[in-house]
């Protein structure tokens, strides 16, 4: 799977970059290292991050799967008492 950013996501983070480079370096940067900056993040940072966060929304949902078990399931009186 490739990670793809939106066009508009694009331009945000192409922005942040610059104003980041700007802020704290005090360095004017280009739209086009800024691109090549967020491309070379995305293509080597991008799957870790993704399948980490897969990784933890799967865990979370087991855990509430196994809660949901423990908060629906009714005792069974295997004598039919009905207590």
């Amino acid at each position: 799977m490739r990670i793809k950013l939106s066009e508009e996501r694009r331009r945000d983070l192409i922005a942040a970059i610059r104003g980041w480079y700007d802020e704290q370096l005090e360095e004017d940067i280009g739209d086009l290292k800024a691109r090549l900056i967020l491309d070379f993040f995305v293509k080597s940072l991008g799957p870790q991050i993704y399948n980490q966060a897969v990784k933890d929304a799967a865990g979370f949902v087991q855990d509430k799967l196994i809660d949901l078990e423990g908060e629906l399931y009714e005792v069974e009186d295997p004598e039919g008492r009905g207590k």
